[in-house]
């Protein structure tokens, strides 16, 4: 018993040491959208549904490549936990060319498409010109914005995360003060509205981007590892992504289907929706720190062979995912009627917007369980597995979903049933195929 008990403090200092920095850091990341939404909503609900619009692409885009952090970061952690430095070092360099390659080419599709991807959700002209203003700048941001996620991989990979965090969290704070000084034009700097916003959070993006490569940059210099793009190791890192691809696609698709529900509700729901979904991802962020500390302490067991402490260690970070999701939803039906001012100074927003958060704050446990469960697969490589999974969950949501918003009923109730759809059929179907899945030996598989 006292080996025991001795075992879980062990486990819990080992994923304290890796999720606080995390969280630090992927809390600083949301701020992002968060801080835009505050800055950009004091100008008005239309700028405001615009935002929510444009975020969706962008976050969309952006989002599809996260296995660049993921994928990396367990591969990187596999060969770490077989004792191999340089090579892991040398898939991180691979994955950076891999993110500059890809950043390029969504920057140079994305700005001739704005307009054409801003009238898909259907938005009225005015809301549309205030989308495709920030859309156009923010695409500017790709590269920076997949450097910064593949550079982070491979610091996790490296089991650091802490540089990540203090990184994340100065390029929140820099990100703040462009958008402030950029959309209202203070201290003789131009006023350029939401345009203003965009280019704040790029700007602040390069920045981030810069800083972690030179991190990077140094660790591989001093283990001769060639900085140099390598056309084989950029293509095993695209094709090992491509599971991981298919899966965030699925799961971006679910989000999509929020937005566009939201859109055919009218301005003011999709306002709410926009506040709703940032502070919703703002959380799910924070979930996420435990699952970023899954991936790669997953990735390092399982490359050291370790089959018995992958198993101990999942158990024990499913509690703290549960824990995690109790407090943080706990705090959210708390503080959600004081919320609504913070972003909009629209009375009607506001009202929609309290009933979608205590939707939300009550699922928070279950996003607990999802996000680490997610964390532990993503490090174990089983990516196919949870790409025909996101694929299942979507195929139940997206008509749950679509029957919340045309049935009868008031504007708020149909906002609220539609924020119950994600509850019970997006988060209540991932938690089930993935449950499952963890139940199964399928994924155990070891070596670097």
């Amino acid at each position: 018993m006292p080996r025991t008990r001795e075992l879980r403090r062990q486990l819990d200092r080992e994923i304290l040491r890796l999720a606080v920095p995390a969280f630090l850091a992927l809390v600083a990341e949301p701020l992002y959208l968060l801080a835009d939404s505050a800055i950009v909503g004091h100008l008005g609900t239309t700028p405001l549904a615009g935002l929510g619009i444009a975020s969706a692409v962008l976050s969309t885009a952006i989002s599809l490549c996260i296995f660049l952090a993921y994928g990396t970061t367990a591969s990187v952690a596999r060969r770490i936990g077989a004792g191999d430095l340089r090579g892991a070092l040398a898939q991180g360099v691979d994955g950076i060319w891999l993110a500059v390659l890809i950043g390029v080419a969504a920057t140079a599709t994305g700005i001739p498409l704005t307009r054409w991807l801003v009238s898909l959700f259907g938005p009225g002209s005015d809301v549309a010109d205030q989308a495709a203003a920030y859309l156009r700048v923010g695409f500017l941001g790709a590269v920076p914005l997949l450097v910064v996620l593949a550079a982070t991989g491979v610091l996790r990979g490296l089991q650091d995360t802490r540089t990540p965090m203090v990184v994340a969290i100065a390029g929140n704070g820099v990100n703040v003060v462009l958008n402030l000084l950029l959309v209202f034009g203070f201290v003789g700097f131009p006023a350029l509205g939401i345009s203003g916003s965009a280019l704040g959070t790029v700007l602040a993006q390069a920045g981030t981007a810069v800083a972690l490569l030179v991190v990077v940059v140094r660790a591989a210099r001093r283990h001769d590892v060639p900085l140099l793009p390598d056309l084989s190791g950029i293509r095993s890192a695209g094709g090992a992504g491509v599971p991981l691809l298919l899966r965030t696609a699925t799961l971006r698709a679910s989000l999509l289907v929020m937005t566009y529900g939201a859109t055919t509700l009218g301005e003011h729901p999709l306002a709410a929706m926009q506040v709703a979904m940032t502070i919703w991802s703002f959380l799910a962020f924070t979930l996420d720190a435990i699952a970023i500390a899954a991936q790669a302490i997953t990735g390092r067991y399982l490359g050291a062979g370790d089959v018995a402490g992958t198993r101990s260690v999942t158990r024990r970070m499913l509690r703290w995912g549960l824990l995690s999701g109790v407090v943080t939803g706990a705090a959210l039906a708390v503080v959600s009627p004081f919320l609504g001012p913070l972003f909009t100074g629209d009375e009607r927003v506001q009202r929609l917007l309290v009933p979608a958060l205590l939707v939300a704050a009550a699922f928070q446990p279950v996003a607990g369980v999802v996000f680490v469960l997610d964390g532990v697969l993503i490090g174990a490589g089983d990516g196919r597995y949870l790409a025909w999974a996101g694929l299942w969950v979507l195929v139940a949501f997206a008509p749950a979903a679509w029957a919340a918003v045309v049935s009868p009923g008031s504007t708020a109730g149909s906002l609220t049933a539609l924020w119950l759809a994600f509850g019970v059929a997006f988060m209540g179907g991932r938690a089930v195929v993935l449950l499952l899945r963890e139940r199964a030996d399928g994924w155990l598989r070891t070596g670097g």
